[in-house]
């Protein structure tokens, strides 16, 4: 094993999607702070890394990845046998994770990280945010949630008994969320309520968190 490096900021969403799968796991690594004010992540040496542009760009050893999800599986599969197991060696029940890591990807995220930017992000800004665009974004996400709530009255987490990567990629948007009026979409779904209480309380997570309050 190489020395492994998570280029970002611990605010971060797609860092913190990153980081929480190195502390579940229990992978050290190292934070190389990337200063986006002063456009650190548009310049050499990190469009080496991301030619994107965005954050987090990920090193192990001589491999060099971007794009928060495609990480976050290179380690569960790269170090399965470390820490908590967050995909399935059995293939079926691997397509069931891969399903509800797309529905993630595809469904909860485009509202979720919408609202995120409005409702937190804004305010860290100083920006007021667009009423209108919250209420379309929230009766999106409330969609995406009934889906889950209906989900989640089956099984205990997205992709059955187990916490997966389908779950732990929502952490870093449902934390941020939790902190507005978005909060009222969850909590008024009790199995919905009930996995978000679960996954958030995960020490993993706490750990992430504690990142974020020393940045």
């Amino acid at each position: 094993m190489g020395v492994v490096k998570v280029h970002g900021i611990p605010l971060s969403t797609a860092a913190m999607r990153v980081m929480a799968c190195l502390y579940e796991k229990e992978l050290e690594f190292e934070l190389v702070p990337v200063d986006l004010r002063a456009g650190e992540h548009k310049k050499e040496p990190f469009i080496s890394l991301n030619p994107f542009g965005q954050v987090p760009a990920f090193e192990d050893g001589d491999l060099k990845l971007f794009e928060s999800r495609a990480i976050t599986q290179y380690i569960a599969h790269q170090y399965a046998g470390n820490g908590t197991p967050l995909v399935c060696p059995d293939p079926k029940k691997m397509a069931v994770v891969s399903v509800w890591m797309e529905v993630e990807g595809h469904q909860y995220d485009p509202a979720a990280s919408k609202l995120t930017y409005e409702l937190a992000i804004k305010k860290f800004l100083n920006a007021t945010a667009d009423n209108a665009v919250v209420e379309e974004y929230e009766a999106k996400l409330a969609k995406v949630l009934d889906v889950y709530e209906a989900r989640l009255a089956c099984c205990k987490y997205l992709a059955g008994d187990c916490f997966t990567l389908a779950d732990l990629h929502h952490l870093p948007t449902m934390q941020y969320l939790m902190g507005t009026q978005a909060k009222k979409l969850f909590d008024s779904r009790p199995h919905v309520s009930a996995w978000c209480a679960d996954i958030m309380g995960r020490p993993a997570w706490s750990k992430v968190l504690a990142m974020q309050n020393k940045a």
